[in-house]
């Protein structure tokens, strides 16, 4: 709550990357609409691509991994889970999905922290509930040293610390002095300083972040795996936390190494979703031009056969429809009935009998 209790006593000047970014997120998010018409097959695709990407991914960070050939049984299977690893992910699954199935509708508040919480967390004994004994941030040495990187709000005040932050949130949101993305980005971070739970704020952090980005509209997190992005950019997660956090509790605290990590994040799940979208239209255009080019190449009747033969890769579903498109577009005709029927571009002389 610190970092949001600054932005509402001072309006801060924003670094000159921190625009730029903003500025693409804003031209990428009055695209979104424009991609999320395209490839109804193809978006469903993705959708469960990032939510099984999101639930490995998130919980690997963490060090919780599983047994690749189960991955499908945990996350939509019903059969008995073997472990606790295999518990932890299927429930970041079903937090995942309470996430994209309310989407703005599920508030950000005590209350919907909490069951993300309890059922990211495997609804162990205290899964939904705040950290009962301290638990600051140890960091390990390869020697075997450690030492307190991080002291994070005591337990005993840890109610009060998340009270104060969702009440902050909400009062940067309605005055709105602050780019939104840039609120939610210090929401997350401050989150993770409170560091409320005893296991799992990360991965609370990052489904906060989801449900963030929906609230303001920004909606590639159902395509594209922020979680994913995280992990393949780890080291710089931590990096820009620990950079972040010092002097958190004084006020004294950067926070826009973190903040600007994530919007970079977000940055780049647009970029890829957009890139994967192009390809796939791309694909779609050079099969339908291959189809087209064998057509003109005929020079009397030919077969849906024939037509098949000369365009490998190309499902005969997709002939069919190039097929009717082009007949009723007038270029062709089809000269029976049946997928043994003759076909021939219009102005073809027939074949005598």
């Amino acid at each position: 709550m610190i970092t949001l209790r600054r932005f509402l006593e001072d309006i801060e000047s924003i670094p000159v990357n921190t625009s730029w970014y903003l500025s693409d997120l804003s031209e990428a998010k009055g695209r979104q609409e424009l991609f999320t018409r395209q490839s109804p097959q193809r978006l469903k695709t993705l959708q469960e691509h990032a939510l099984i990407e999101s639930a490995i991914s998130s919980n690997r960070i963490e060090g919780v991994t599983v047994d690749q050939a189960r991955i499908g049984a945990i996350l939509f299977g019903k059969s008995l889970l073997q472990d606790r690893n295999e518990e932890e992910v299927r429930g970041y699954r079903l937090a995942l999905n309470r996430i994209h199935e309310l989407r703005a509708d599920l508030r950000i508040c005590e209350e919907t922290v909490l069951e993300l919480h309890r059922l990211s967390h495997g609804e162990i004994w205290d899964a939904g509930q705040y950290k009962q004994k301290d638990a600051d941030i140890i960091e390990k040495y390869p020697n075997g040293r450690s030492r307190v990187r991080f002291k994070t709000v005591p337990a005993a005040k840890t109610p009060a610390s998340m009270h104060e932050l969702f009440v902050h949130w909400d009062q940067c949101l309605q005055e709105y002095r602050i780019h939104p993305l840039i609120i939610l980005a210090a929401f997350v971070f401050d989150f993770l300083c409170i560091h409320p739970f005893r296991d799992g704020n990360g991965r609370v952090s990052r489904l906060l972040f989801l449900l963030g980005c929906y609230h303001l509209g920004f909606e590639v997190g159902r395509y594209i795996s922020l979680e994913r992005l995280i992990e393949e950019n780890k080291e710089r997660y931590y990096e820009t936390l620990k950079e972040s956090s010092q002097g958190w509790h004084q006020g004294t605290h950067n926070p826009w190494p973190h903040i600007n990590y994530l919007l970079f994040i977000l940055k780049n799940a647009y970029r890829e979703f957009e890139e994967r979208l192009e390809k796939t239209k791309s694909l779609r255009g050079s099969k339908t031009d291959l189809v087209k080019r064998a057509i003109e190449s005929f020079s009397g009747e030919f077969s849906l056969a024939e037509l098949e033969r000369a365009c490998p890769g190309v499902s005969r579903d997709m002939i069919r429809r190039i097929l009717k498109q082009e007949q009723k577009a007038g270029q062709i005709e089809c000269l029976g009935r049946g997928p043994g029927a003759a076909w021939r571009k219009r102005g073809t002389i027939p074949k005598k009998g």
